[in-house]
């Protein structure tokens, strides 16, 4: 289903982080949102922990900017919910607020547009539920421990969107993609579970570990 046909329903959101799933491996997508397998590793252990304070919620004022934790998030045109870890909220010359989205991610920025449609999802769903246009937003990276501004720009827009119909057609799909080895495969939580060799093209890893904790028994 297009972004520009009839809006999804609220059972038929997916969320919003499943989009970075997706960039990232569609294997990975599949294995989490389809047979709903995970499983942590230090990566992803960091990245839960720097989202710990902003998860909470909560409200904060300086100057002219009033900062929003844990801001929840949804999207019927795009089939999206989710949470922002902050919205900044600046205020205007004619005294309104502006929204201005900022994602925390562990690492170190990327070349990929990963992030940046994250949070351009983000932006679209704030678009949506508030009724404004957003400009742009940041992706704060633990590494270096610094903000990389992010435009949305008509590119970007259309990449999220292109992305969050690809997700929903996944999805509605209920296969797994074959396994495929790669480099980034090395920082995958699920690389142990993924089973490539094991797995093989399209195997149900879901069903293989049930399989396997049967004979376990």
């Amino acid at each position: 289903m297009s972004a520009d046909e009839r809006p999804y329903v609220e059972e038929d959101l997916l969320p919003l982080s499943a989009l970075q799933h997706l960039l990232f491996c569609e294997r990975q997508c599949a294995l989490i949102h389809i047979e709903q397998v995970w499983t942590e590793n230090l990566f992803t252990a960091q990245g839960r922990v720097m989202h710990e304070r902003v998860d909470q919620g909560g409200r904060e004022s300086r100057k002219n900017i009033r900062l929003e934790f844990g801001v929840p998030l949804r999207s019927l045109r795009l089939g999206l919910s989710g949470k922002a870890d902050m919205v900044e909220f600046h205020k205007q010359e004619d005294g309104s607020w502006l929204p201005y989205p900022v994602e925390y991610k562990r690492g170190k920025p990327k070349k990929d547009d990963w992030d940046r449609v994250q949070l351009c999802a983000q932006a679209l769903c704030l678009e949506e539920m508030l009724g404004c246009t957003i400009a742009s937003g940041a992706l704060f990276y633990g590494r270096n421990r610094r903000r990389q501004a992010v435009n949305f720009d008509d590119r970007l827009r259309r990449e999220t969107e292109k992305t969050a119909e690809r997700l929903h057609e996944l999805v509605r799909s209920g296969r797994t993609p074959p396994a495929r080895y790669e480099k980034k495969c090395d920082s995958c939580s699920l690389k142990n579970l993924c089973m490539p060799k094991t797995a093989g093209a399209g195997k149900n890893v879901g069903k293989y570990l049930s399989r396997m904790l049967a004979e376990t028994k």
